[in-house]
């Protein structure tokens, strides 16, 4: 589960979520996410707006203001906001007229199969909105240590953003462990094991194929300013199997903390039915999540 450290944030590093929106429901797990989501924009010293799209009441008011007193952070500037209208089409546009860097969302764990196909407004807003989306499962009241992180390590345009961005929260929040997870589709082996020395031949371009994206990935890292690495430590995994479960997978395994994801490219309806990369992520999350989109 996320938590946020003490530890200073260098002045010279880059901050890429310079605001904020949390969009709220008043759900069980409602006190939880608001102070984590305080303890983000602390940390990442942003602005923070708490929205909830719904009919304004002194209850619903006093309620907000008996949780917002409890957080270890009052000199945070916090704008509460309530809007009428549906959900989606009004958080949407909210993030893009308060020029928002990071949507932060409370998320189910698991979802049933019908979920999946219709889709919850988590997965709806993290296709369609146009920044970058955390997703919580397990908001923490109290500050619990972030100690491991998981980055995707795709060879794809977007992949040095992520983990970049990856870096940079590692570092700010004291993290321990870095994991670049390069996912390697079976299908690159190209032999069908038989005997022992298909085996054996199966097993050699496997270990060329890991060399091969070890070695990009160090290519990416080497670009990035050193100032983000801090003391963290880098880590790279290959994993081979089908994208996105892959990664999924090993991030539960090593009980990860956070995994950081590009942002998915592909939203049309076959996308949906015959899912893809992010998709099984977003259908059974591992951990806490955060996807990474590049603002236009």
């Amino acid at each position: 589960m996320l938590s946020w450290l003490t530890n200073q944030i260098n002045p010279k590093s880059i901050h890429p979520f310079k605001a904020i929106l949390f969009g709220f429901a008043f759900s069980p797990s409602l006190k939880a996410n608001i102070l984590e989501t305080i303890r983000i924009a602390y940390f990442f010293q942003s602005r923070l707006i708490l929205l909830h799209v719904g009919e304004k009441t002194a209850e619903k008011q006093s309620k907000i203001e008996t949780i917002l007193a409890e957080s270890d952070y009052p000199e945070i500037p916090i704008d509460i906001q309530w809007k009428n209208g549906k959900p989606k089409p009004t958080i949407l546009e909210t993030c893009e007229t308060s020029q928002i860097d990071l949507l932060i969302l409370g998320a189910l764990q698991h979802e049933n199969r019908f979920q999946f196909y219709v889709g919850s407004l988590a997965r709806k807003l993290t296709r369609k909105v146009s920044c970058s989306v955390l997703l919580l499962i397990k908001p923490s009241a109290v500050r619990v240590p972030c100690k491991h992180v998981v980055v995707n390590g795709l060879d794809a345009p977007e992949t040095p953003l992520a983990i970049e961005r990856a870096l940079y929260v590692s570092n700010t929040l004291g993290a321990q462990q870095l994991t670049v997870v390069e996912e390697i589709m079976q299908k690159e082996v190209h032999v069908i094991v038989e005997d022992d020395r298909s085996l054996q031949k199966a097993a050699i371009i496997k270990e060329r194929i890991r060399n091969r994206e070890d070695t990009r990935i160090k290519r990416v890292l080497k670009s990035l300013p050193a100032e983000l690495k801090g003391n963290v430590k880098i880590k790279t995994q290959g994993v081979f199997g089908k994208r996105g479960y892959s990664i999924g997978h090993y991030a539960e395994v090593v009980r990860a903390d956070l995994l950081v994801m590009n942002a998915p490219l592909k939203t049309g309806l076959l996308d949906r039915i015959f899912p893809h990369d992010i998709e099984y992520i977003l259908s059974d999350l591992p951990t806490d999540l955060l996807i990474i989109r590049k603002k236009n």
